[in-house]
């Protein structure tokens, strides 16, 4: 778990918060925190200067029916937002882009990350949102997922194979 944001400044992540997180890093803190409180119960554990007891550290097992973490939350973010503008209308009316506009307006507002929300508030006042028809919409969002994947150190994605990863299946068929 990297403690800096994605511009490299240094952060200090909510301890309580999963989606600030992510899962090793917020799972290992909940295992020392319960660890901790059940030591505080047990006398004999109390004056324990070992250094810890006997933690197991290496279970990665991730559920599905726990809270989302940060990683976890961005992937599902995107996936939503991708497929939003796959199946975008090819000429949408004045209202339509009005909605998508307001949309990620306010969804830059609300997105539980807060420094993630702070990045793409600051990306959608730098390169705002391009709703004129579907291929325009999926294109803007790749190049501002791209732009986030490029700070993480994430592989950049290929902008004209969008809609065959989002809407349409890749020509090989792999998706049918």
């Amino acid at each position: 778990m990297s403690n800096y944001d994605i511009y490299g400044t240094p952060t200090k992540p909510n301890n309580n918060c999963r989606t600030c997180t992510d899962f090793k890093f917020w799972s290992k803190q909940q295992r020392q925190i319960f660890h901790k409180a059940d030591d505080a119960k047990d006398p004999a554990k109390v004056n324990d200067t070992s250094g810890g007891g006997n933690h197991n550290d290496s279970n990665d097992y991730e559920r599905d029916d726990c809270p989302l973490d940060k990683n976890k939350l961005g992937r599902f973010t995107w996936g939503l937002l991708h497929t939003m503008a796959a199946f975008y209308t090819d000429n949408p009316t004045d209202s339509e882009k009005k909605d998508m506009k307001s949309f990620f307006d306010v969804f830059a507002r609300v997105y539980p990350c807060e420094y993630c929300a702070r990045d793409f508030q600051k990306d959608l006042r730098d390169n705002p949102v391009k709703v004129n028809s579907q291929k325009e919409f999926s294109t803007w969002l790749c190049n501002f997922h791209n732009r986030v994947n490029k700070k993480l150190g994430k592989p950049l994605f290929d902008c004209g194979k969008i809609n065959e990863r989002w809407r349409d299946g890749w020509l090989d068929g792999s998706c049918d």
